[in-house]
């Protein structure tokens, strides 16, 4: 319902503009860039829920809630957003005050879903079907159809081509961070192509990055140099299809 405001707080403008493709034809939706602007756009105005990042610089999710929870910004939802998704983490969450938890990458289905669960549970919702994920070439079929629901092809399109925009921005910088082997701020660099390609169902690109940050967190740094040309690979084979508009046309 439009009369219901979220406000989505990420550091990542593409996850912000997904998550504002995805929710725009059911609810109002404000952002936020970290958690320090959170808490201003609360004290400030009244928002339904709010779907909170976990890892954001200045100050991050699970500092933030604390905050808004002991200044009683307000009693409304907040949910967990995080690319930690195993069990004992959403236990986590939970226990530091959070009302659910979405694991990434995000699901268009799963985040609708349990938004309604926490605003309109009294309502059945038959706009949501269930779907057998399919894959056109290295793009989940699926992602797309539940994006055609809320968005024209052509915003659909729009998000893709600033993930390859970002995603070529972030590889470049990987490449410099190689040579300085410093594997750290690569992991980081990582972590953001690998949660915004799950997201968008870039299955290449979604497992060849989550191979690439799981070395990286393992200390195995003798493969870095073939995760690095794997990825910059798929990108480029991802790219040429969105390019040339081949991804789109069973769409349309």
């Amino acid at each position: 319902m439009k009369n219901k405001i979220v406000l989505i707080v990420d550091d990542n403008a593409l996850n912000r503009k997904v998550f504002e493709n995805i929710l725009m034809h059911n609810y109002s939706f404000d952002s936020a860039v970290d958690g320090l602007e959170a808490i201003e756009k609360l004290k400030a105005g009244k928002y339904d829920l709010v779907l909170m990042d976990i890892q954001m610089p200045r100050l991050d999710g699970i500092s933030a809630l604390k905050q808004i929870r002991e200044d009683n910004l307000t009693q409304k939802p907040v949910i967990a957003v995080s690319a930690y998704s195993n069990q004992a983490d959403r236990e986590y969450f939970l226990s530091t005050g959070f009302d659910d938890f979405i694991a990434k990458p995000v699901k268009p289905k799963d985040l609708l879903e349990t938004i309604r669960f926490h605003l309109e549970a009294q309502e059945p919702s038959d706009s949501l079907t269930e779907m057998t994920p399919q894959t056109t070439g290295s793009l989940d079929d699926s992602v797309i159809r539940q994006l055609l629901k809320f968005n024209s092809l052509e915003n659909i399109r729009s998000v893709y081509v600033d993930f390859i925009e970002e995603a070529d921005n972030l590889v470049g910088e990987i490449k410099k961070l190689l040579i300085l082997k410093n594997f750290n701020e690569i992991g980081e660099k990582l972590h953001i192509i690998k949660g915004n390609s799950g997201t968008l169902g870039i299955n290449d690109v979604f497992e060849i990055s989550a191979n690439f940050e799981s070395d990286i967190k393992s200390s195995r740094y003798e493969n870095a140099e073939e995760h690095y040309f794997s990825l910059e690979k798929s990108l480029e084979r991802f790219r040429e299809k969105l390019l040339n508009n081949k991804l789109f046309d069973k769409y349309e």
